[in-house]
């Protein structure tokens, strides 16, 4: 009989190398052979027998009785159909195709050893992948603290990054193809996240005033309607911040004159340190600069918001870990940024 075919096994792991294994292990986990299956249990006892030379011995070892290792080799016998010992009054020798079905099955068992030890890793959700989404703020500002620490204590779970707004993050999540996204609101603009999606509060972010060097309101404390007459630098019309903007305005009692848009905060502030606008944007995007000053709304308390949205039946465990350290990573920002808020 010549040396069983070889079986190539990838685990789902991207960083793990794919595990040549005898197809042996294929009629291990239910392929079949000549229809029956061989039981790894079986194909232990059987090692162990040819060790000890008995089924007696084998059976103190394993915690069986003897009944119950003659049983397992007779079983196993019948799956390969091949005769495995010569019986007799005085023992049992074990005939040359349960050495070679003996030598082929201890490789099995340490390949099959090392296939459970990575499942077993995979649910505890320290080996994998954590398919991530962002918006770019927070990419900036939140996720390289909170993907280096979570690398650290999660050195086999591979982060794959997508990066867009909630609008193109939230679909991806129904459809599985991300685990985990970072997504936000803000106040004056409805929002309902789907009931099929979990949502972990971060943290919470003043909208900053960004005013030209040396213009009129710096550092002083005004209200909404005394910006009336300003022209305004602004996201795009249809994005949550300019809705929100207008909201509050109309509250005031004015529609903001906006002559620039842009999705980009740099863009922004170029604007506004040239002298072309005002504008209101989240903390986590203003950068403090001698040439753009600020001043305090006080009858403006409207905030952007900042959550993780997964589904509610993640089959990911290292989601969980990848929040915790998203949550921590929220905190510094809290203690370290101003108009920074913490949940």
């Amino acid at each position: 009989m010549g040396p069983f075919p070889v079986l190539a096994l990838q685990t789902t792991h991207a960083r793990c190398q794919p595990m040549v294994l005898p197809s042996v292990f294929a009629v291990v986990l239910g392929m079949g052979l000549a229809g029956f299956m061989l039981n790894p249990l079986h194909l232990r006892t059987l090692v162990v027998v040819l060790r000890t030379g008995s089924f007696a011995e084998a059976a103190r070892q394993l915690g069986y009785t003897g009944s119950a290792v003659s049983q397992q080799m007779a079983t196993l016998e019948r799956a390969v159909k091949m005769s495995l010992f010569e019986r007799d009054a005085h023992g049992i020798r074990p005939t040359p195709s349960a050495g070679f079905l003996a030598e082929k099955a201890q490789e099995v068992l340490a390949a099959f050893g090392v296939f459970e030890d990575e499942v077993r890793a995979m649910s505890e959700g320290s080996v994998g992948r954590v398919r991530l989404g962002s918006f770019p703020t927070a990419s900036r500002k939140l996720l390289p603290l909170a993907l280096s620490d979570f690398v650290q204590s999660h050195q086999k779970v591979t982060i794959e990054l997508d990066e867009g707004e909630p609008d193109k993050l939230v679909p991806l999540l129904l459809d599985r193809e991300l685990d985990l996204a970072l997504v936000y609101h803000y106040d004056l603009v409805p929002h309902a996240w789907p009931k099929a999606l979990k949502s972990t509060p971060l943290l919470t972010e003043e909208l900053m005033l960004l005013l030209p060097g040396g213009h009129r309101l710096e550092g002083r404390d005004i209200s909404l309607a005394e910006l009336r007459e300003e022209t305004w630098v602004s996201s795009g019309a249809r994005t949550a911040g300019a809705r929100s903007l207008r909201r509050a305005c109309a509250v005031a009692g004015f529609e903001p004159d906006v002559n620039f848009r842009s999705d980009d905060y740099d863009v922004i502030r170029g604007f506004v340190r040239s002298g072309l606008g005002i504008a209101l944007i989240p903390a986590l995007g203003h950068k403090e600069t001698g040439d753009i000053c600020t001043a305090q709304i006080v009858d403006f308390q409207v905030r952007r918001h900042v959550l993780a949205l997964y589904p509610r039946t993640t089959v990911n465990p290292a989601v969980e870990g990848a929040v915790q350290a998203l949550e921590a990573a929220a905190r510094a920002s809290a203690h370290a940024t101003p108009g920074v808020h913490g949940v």
